[in-house]
């Protein structure tokens, strides 16, 4: 897509039907707006940015943009890490954290319906108050959007058992393109919890990453508040690939605890010099597994979960009888990727392989690290595989700088390698789309770009992503 639209035609257009507030064009503003948390992820320049406060306004954005043919970026809180809300040149750059509200919760039927700048932890908070959960919960959760977490198919920790974003999403409004005409809004999916009338585009969109057109709005599913207080067991282990192995045989003996995490002893140490949340750091890696399954099963499966630990290796399982000491774990585990950014720049890998692979990718992890000389930190959602190596490099340092993004294409390759997926939540953006070519079939990119022609000839939604 080619535009000739200058930058002052392109906030003259835009200036049509929205206040002036709306409108940033200022260039340390404009710049703050332009990019995503991902380290490296080239950012272009944005002829101007909207702060959208309604769905008429994003109508009308995407409408100017089709008409001057400008590639359109939505950005919500700007947490992602694969480039993915990265401004392209001359761009309009969409910003709808604004539209932040909870519109309803509708406790008869487990629905909720929210602005896409809801924030995840808000949308949690809104909904316990009626007795209900929000289960997707990103690491970013205090931070991420519902609409970015909807573009990227967002996980967390609760994912092994309750699944990623797209399982609780029962339908969007959408302003599209293509056949709709673009800045009309489509309403996809439904509110009934079963439905199978034409194609799954609300699934289509979800993980499409602004792809396909823009949220305006989306209406979640929601569960019943868990009863049960969770039971946490805890296990250190000499080494990471040992780790990995009670991972597999947790998986093998059929058990599903709520979390399965993983963290090796320098996030634990960067995490507690940093917050002194009285971690004590005595192995090379630690999983955190959390049971809510209630009453006497619960203390069962805990049980279980332990033994396969301890039978893999581990230098001690316990379930842990104190809750201020478990919580600081799982904090930690939420602070560890911040708590890397303060000693340097850090290039975040979102690998996700089959789970009897999990010892295998981490032992490949370790060599490569040793082979290009870089320090790799991991933490991991390690129960459904999906590990993310923290590749920290000095500050200023062109060379490590050129290990590291080496260190980042080898591990995409040796994840695909054995079974796995470049991404697991992180999304593609502009990091991985050498890697997401690599991994499928030429057959499937084909479909993938037939879809988005169908639905945006223009061209203009996000061009260059996913």
């Amino acid at each position: 897509m080619t535009s000739q639209a200058t930058e002052a035609q392109v906030v003259e257009a835009l200036s049509r039907e929205l206040p002036a507030d709306r409108i940033v064009v200022d260039p340390d503003v404009l710049g703050s707006l332009s990019h995503d948390e991902a380290e490296w992820a080239p950012t272009g320049r944005a002829a101007a940015a909207v702060r959208a406060r309604s769905e008429a306004e994003i109508q009308h954005v995407v409408r100017v943009c089709a008409e001057l043919r400008v590639p359109l970026v939505p950005r919500g809180a700007g947490t992602g890490l694969s480039g993915g809300a990265n401004a392209v040149g001359g761009c309009v750059v969409l910003d709808v954290a604004a539209m932040n509200q909870v519109l309803e919760v509708d406790a008869d039927n487990l629905v909720a319906v929210v602005q896409p700048g809801a924030v995840n932890d808000d949308v949690k908070a809104a909904v316990a108050e009626h007795g209900l959960w929000y289960p997707p919960d990103p690491a970013s959760a205090p931070w991420s959007t519902i609409g970015g977490n909807v573009s990227t198919n967002a996980g967390g920790l609760c994912c092994l058992k309750y699944g990623v974003t797209r399982d609780y999403v029962l339908g969007l409004r959408l302003a599209a393109g293509g056949p709709a005409g673009y800045g009309e809004v489509v309403r996809l999916g439904r509110r009934t919890t079963k439905g199978v009338a034409g194609l799954d585009l609300t699934g289509l969109v979800v993980g499409a990453e602004g792809t396909l057109g823009v949220v305006t709005e989306v209406t979640l599913r929601l569960r019943p508040a868990l009863a049960a207080i969770p039971r946490t067991v805890v296990a250190v282990f000499g080494d990471l690939v040992a780790a990995g192995r009670a991972v597999a045989e947790i998986t093998r003996r059929g058990l599903t605890p709520a979390v399965l995490e993983l963290l090796d002893r320098s996030c634990l140490e960067a995490v507690e010099s940093w917050k002194h949340l009285g971690i004590q750091a005595d192995a090379n890696a630690m999983l955190l597994a959390r049971v809510d399954t209630p009453g006497e099963s619960g203390v069962v499966e805990a049980a279980a979960i332990a033994a396969a630990m301890t039978d893999t290796g581990a230098l001690w399982a316990e379930q842990s009888t104190d809750d201020a000491e478990a919580e600081a774990l799982f904090e930690a585990r939420r602070l560890a990727y911040p708590a890397f950014e303060r000693l340097g720049p850090v290039l975040t890998e979102d690998v996700c392989v089959p789970r009897s692979q999990v010892p295998a990718m981490l032992e490949q992890i370790a060599k490569i690290g040793h082979r290009h000389g870089v320090q790799i930190a991991t933490i991991a959602h390690a129960g459904d595989g999906n590990l993310h190596p923290l590749i920290i490099t000095p500050a200023g340092d062109d060379a490590a700088r050129a290990a590291a993004q080496a260190a980042f294409d080898e591990l995409l390759t040796e994840a695909i390698a054995i079974g796995g997926t470049v991404t697991g939540e992180h999304g593609v953006g502009l990091l991985k789309r050498d890697g997401m070519l690599r991994e499928l079939d030429p057959g499937a990119v084909a479909m993938q770009t037939a879809v988005r022609q169908a639905l945006d000839p223009v061209g203009i939604f996000n061009p260059g992503k996913g």
